[in-house]
């Protein structure tokens, strides 16, 4: 009985230390930086294990849900455009910290595809002696410039992790609070619970790995042309025009190719103010 009863307790101990944590963070943004009193407030999701983290968006595995359920019935269920509208994120990125080996793993997509880099600059922070309590969590304060703004962050070391939202990691406790000088970005801890698992992501186009600056230049790229740039992306390993076809047969290509790229161009006014300014 003794042996089955320190079993259990091993066994218990296991299953909890394998769980994954889920901390939902509301995330306030200003993106336009040609309309700053656009404000665009979201939920964003971090979830920790014991080997990584992920950060990403809730509307992006609400939106992959829809889209799952669609493919899954064959397109017989279609979709509901108002709620895929409602669905849209500002969040276009997922972030994954592989702790064993130390690594931030970005991905955002550009165009037909996903681009994915390993960050190569480290978060340098200041821990300050400022102390004062957020919710329940008695916080400290510490300070960073990173991605050419300067950051304010609060962290708890209430809770037995050393992570937070976005890229930022390394302070000796989690992020609560997180918020840039001319508060276009905030993160904001609002409730955390387990899961059992991290979620799958859907995976639309290719996956490019490439550097940092790599990255950096093909975003240029794309913002300076994006209808060019999607042309002369491989999609499904075949290099192809802008597709024109579907739906209505009788569309005119030159129409939908027009439509396209001035929706493409608007997507981008929409986000001239990005999270990182170099």
């Amino acid at each position: 009985m003794k042996r089955l009863g320190i079993l259990t307790m091993v066994l218990f101990i296991q299953t909890t230390f394998a769980q994954t944590n889920r901390f939902v963070y509301q995330v306030t943004m200003k993106p336009d930086a040609s309309n700053k009193a656009d404000i665009k407030t979201e939920n964003a999701y971090l979830d920790i294990s014991a080997e990584k983290s992920m950060f990403y968006s809730e509307n992006r595995i609400k939106r992959d849900s829809v889209m799952q359920a669609n493919r899954q019935s064959g397109g017989a269920r279609g979709f509901n455009r108002d709620q895929m509208e409602s669905l849209r994120s500002s969040i276009n990125y997922s972030i994954e910290k592989d702790k064993k080996n130390q690594k931030t793993i970005y991905k955002d997509r550009l165009g037909r595809d996903a681009y994915s880099y390993e960050e190569d600059r480290a978060v340098e922070w200041k821990i300050l002696p400022e102390t004062t309590k957020i919710g329940e969590y008695k916080v400290q304060k510490a300070e960073t410039d990173f991605g050419g703004r300067k950051w304010t962050a609060w962290f708890t070391t209430d809770l037995p992790y050393q992570d937070g939202p976005y890229k930022f990691s390394g302070l000796p406790g989690l992020v609560v609070k997180a918020e840039d000088a001319d508060g276009d970005y905030s993160f904001d801890l609002m409730k955390n619970y387990k899961i059992a698992d991290f979620p799958e992501m859907n995976q639309f186009g290719n996956v490019v790995k490439v550097k940092r600056a790599d990255y950096v230049k093909q975003q240029e790229k794309f913002k300076t042309d994006p209808m060019s740039f999607m042309n002369n992306q491989r999609s499904g390993g075949i290099s192809s025009p802008m597709r024109t076809g579907g739906g209505g047969g009788n569309q005119n290509p030159a129409d939908m190719r027009k439509r396209m790229e001035e929706r493409a161009k608007e997507e981008i006014k929409k986000n001239s103010n990005p999270i990182e300014l170099k």
